[in-house]
């Protein structure tokens, strides 16, 4: 795979089903190191890197969800390895891992065996208020209100230099971002939130339900918007139950075709 914008924290076991993470607003692949050291060594977690943090902080982010989809199914299907996958997106990860998943099934490539969508409310014909921020001082506020365990970042000032440009590329994706009603997909879901965000209701995360055709799980944890942080193990549990389930009703199937 492309190792500017996947990036994996240990060598694959064989046999592993890959997933692939896609980071929130601002955020960066490295978001996904404690996740993976939960899932391995059943599953690889590989974590999209987005233009514009980290190593690539020089790059000019892509400000469009659409784009930054379009990239990362291009780099999956040219992916020469052909391992199967699934997607997990956290926050606008799971508006970008949904919308990959949506360009993949139209292309007839291969496709997610699961998408875990976390934190994240489905779309429809109106833009959240939470994504529509007019400056830097609303998209820094939003981001304390959030939390998380690199809120505390925001108290140094050449660090905010440094995240900013990111943060507003992301929230000025979300803010342009407008979901046109296509068919349902045919990839099982998995709907994670936190029983107290601020920003996405339990009901807003389960209407996802309408967006595929497969089974969809819906699991509330306690905690906010980042309630990961505090539940990583109960998430990796749900993601290692999960990939595991589908793989085996894949395994049955193909059995069945034999």
């Amino acid at each position: 795979m492309d190792g500017q914008w996947f990036r994996r924290f240990a060598d694959p076991e064989p046999d592993a089903l890959r997933l692939i993470c896609f980071p929130h607003a601002g955020g960066a692949a490295s978001a996904y190191q404690p996740l993976s050291r939960r899932l391995r060594p059943h599953v690889e977690v590989r974590a999209v890197q987005y233009p514009g943090r980290q190593d690539r902080r020089l790059e000019t982010p892509v400000a469009d969800i659409g784009e930054l989809a379009a990239v990362v199914a291009r780099k999956l299907q040219d992916d020469e390895t052909a391992a199967p996958f699934a997607f997990f997106g956290h926050s606008m990860g799971a508006l970008v891992a949904y919308e990959t998943a949506r360009i993949l099934e139209e292309h007839g490539a291969p496709a997610p065996r699961r998408l875990f969508l976390s934190a994240r409310g489905a779309p429809g014909p109106r833009r959240s208020p939470h994504d529509v921020l007019p400056d830097d001082d609303a998209i820094l506020a939003a981001v304390r209100r959030l939390g998380g365990t690199g809120v505390t970042l925001l108290d140094d000032p050449e660090l905010v230099a440094m995240v900013l440009p990111a943060l507003r590329a992301d929230y000025a994706a979300l803010a342009a971002y407008s979901w046109t009603p296509r068919e349902p997909l045919h990839t099982p879901v998995t709907v994670l939130c936190g029983d107290a965000d601020p920003v996405v209701s339990v009901q807003e995360a389960s209407d996802w339900r309408a967006f595929t055709r497969a089974e969809t799980e819906v699991r509330v944890f306690p905690g906010g918007h980042f309630y990961v942080d505090q539940r990583l193990d109960d998430v990796a549990e749900v993601v290692l139950r999960g990939v595991r389930s589908t793989s085996a009703a894949r395994a049955g199937n193909d059995a069945c075709h034999d």
